[in-house]
């Protein structure tokens, strides 16, 4: 027992049988130093309670919980804690693969990053094995018996709350049932929401009789109106609707907002989904095992489809339907469009769109994290897409060099007309000369030291290969705790800058053929910054377009005058 807390008097027990209470055992309820029994009415009590300072309980069932400062509880059918509980902590989440074959151990401090390693990474047995048993002792250290409500929340009109753990300033509000879990520290559960095997991270927002189950719900997370999820991790700033997931990884950012939206068995980052998107991992074969990857950016037009196993490369948009297992992952900026059951690859086309600009730019404006457990690196030009692009111009060459006279190439699955071909080259082209100078100017290349290896996108954040396989070893070996592993990968997102410029002063020496001077590495900086200048003014000439007569249709239809049809316009966009 708390020093500041006391057991209650013979005559407050008879005062809060007065006001309705009732305890199994009155020597089990334990309050504040400062306590009044104002502050109870109506009251079940059972098993071991204790109360804060400052905190109302009303119309409610409370058993085996320890309830903080300042909290407010009012008509809960049950609030209690069964049995011993890690509250959440040590489910194991089968995202990706419905078959458990990548099933992830989630934690309460569990990031995007450690989750890739340990769901993503399955060519790494021992370092995933050594990271699930690292979560799981995690999660044993906080199995207990009792509860806890921590000071300044709000619990009000739930029905049954149980073996749930609730942080300072979380509120529920209405929800139906909430079972082994975790809610973050400011967090918000709302109207009739069901949530079993769960912990939702700080700031996040369930409402809306939305469905968690064996779900981790990350930093400022929305999923509201009703959207279900099962075998789903989600991560920072994730906006969810209306639609269903099932054994997803939602990387940072990944939106769908429409009804009949499915996003399943797939990896997703920086992902939206237009209405009605669809994926299928069934064959009808083998079962559910197979598994999509739509990298960062990544958008589906209303209704697209695609059938697994695939993979779009980051920035691409897909519309229609595609069922040939298409793989685009060295394609970045892309096109797919479906054409008479046929699909159609456009290379680097997005690279001409305002919305992919716009895109990349409100991220990072958007991101309203406290805590940023999650490590995210926002840059447009970073090593990872600028080497899919380099790789992307070598596959495109060799397609052409091979037959120069054709009209049109195949490519994973893909059909890329010749005049696509020639423009995607071109493009990236441009694009990968405003990647290296734009990284020389944002880092300083001696300080950090580039060894060739290929970048790769961690959930989010930029990282070195090589520097993944050095912490991934150390992890098998059992060389480091889960806080270190994040403390490691959080040293790299500091040094992210310098790590970009030596990556990029090392392309730009291959590309030379020698090492370069630092009169060519000012002069590709200058480069760089003129065709990044022209890049936007072909994206905001996109956006003109958009806001152009042609897209005026329709507004100030009750004129006849062509300038009160502007007025509406342009007073509307």
């Amino acid at each position: 027992m708390d020093k500041r807390q006391r057991h209650l008097s013979i005559e407050e027990r008879g005062a809060l049988q007065q006001r309705g209470c009732y305890a199994e055992e009155w020597d089990k309820v334990i309050v504040a130093d400062d306590f009044h029994v104002e502050q109870l009415r109506n009251v079940r009590f059972e098993g071991s309670v204790s109360i804060g300072s400052g905190s109302t309980i009303y119309d409610s069932t409370i058993s085996n919980y320890h309830i903080g400062d300042n909290c407010t509880i009012d008509d809960v059918l049950r609030m209690e804690c069964r049995h011993s509980s890690t509250f959440g902590e040590g489910v194991v989440v089968s995202a990706v693969n419905e078959n458990g074959g990548r099933g992830s151990v989630i934690y309460r401090e569990l990031t995007a990053q450690t989750a890739y390693l340990m769901t993503i990474m399955r060519n790494r047995p021992e370092m995933v094995e050594s990271l699930k048993a690292m979560a799981t002792a995690r999660a044993e250290e906080h199995r207990t018996t009792i509860g806890r409500v921590e000071d300044g929340c709000t619990i009000v009109g739930a029905r049954f709350v149980r073996e749930v753990n609730i942080e300072a300033g979380a509120s529920i509000e209405g929800s139906s049932l909430l079972e082994n879990g975790t809610v973050g520290r400011g967090a918000k559960v709302g109207i009739d929401v069901r949530a079993r095997d769960f912990i939702i991270d700080n700031d996040a927002h369930v409402d809306g009789a939305s469905m968690l189950e064996r779900s981790f719900v990350g930093e400022r997370c929305t999923i509201d109106n009703g959207f279900t999820a099962v075998d789903t991790l989600f991560f920072a700033n994730c906006h969810m609707e209306n639609g269903e997931a099932a054994a997803v990884f939602a990387g940072p950012f990944t939106v769908s907002h429409h009804k009949s939206s499915l996003l399943i068995a797939g990896v997703f980052s920086f992902f939206n989904a237009g209405s009605g998107t669809n994926q299928s991992n069934h064959l009808f074969k083998s079962g559910a095992v197979h598994q999509a990857v739509h990298q960062r950016g990544t958008k589906f037009g209303s209704s697209a489809y695609v059938m697994s196993p695939a993979i779009e490369g980051p920035y691409t948009v897909v519309l229609g339907r595609h069922t040939r297992h298409h793989d685009t992952q060295d394609m970045p900026y892309s096109y797919i469009v479906e054409e008479n059951g046929h699909t159609i690859l456009m290379p680097a086309l997005a690279l001409k769109s305002y919305g992919t600009v716009r895109d990349i730019e409100k991220w990072k404006s958007r991101d309203k994290r406290s805590l940023k457990r999650d490590n995210i690196c926002f840059d447009e030009f970073n090593p990872f897409v600028t080497g899919k692009m380099l790789r992307g111009v070598d596959a495109l060459t060799r397609l052409r060099e091979n037959d120069p006279e054709a009209k049109s190439y195949s490519y994973n699955r893909t059909t890329i007309r010749a005049s696509m071909l020639s423009r995607g080259i071109k493009m990236y082209n441009s694009a990968i000369a405003a990647s290296i100078g734009a990284m020389l100017s944002n880092g300083d290349r001696h300080a950090a030291e580039a060894d060739g290896s290929e970048w790769i996108d961690v959930a989010g954040q930029y990282l070195p290969l090589s520097d993944v396989e050095r912490l991934m070893q150390q992890i098998a070996a059992g060389e480091v705790s889960l806080k270190q592993v994040d403390d490691i990968l959080r040293s790299y997102l500091a040094r992210y800058n310098d790590m970009a410029a030596a990556y990029a002063y090392n392309i730009l020496t291959g590309l030379l053929g020698h090492e370069a001077s630092d009169e060519e590495v000012e002069q590709i900086k200058v480069t760089a910054a003129n065709i990044t200048a022209r890049m936007r003014e072909i994206t905001d000439n996109d956006r003109k377009r958009d806001a152009g007569p042609d897209m005026m249709v329709g507004y100030g239809y009750d004129f006849r005058d062509a300038k009160e049809h502007e007025a509406d316009f342009l007073n509307t966009r």
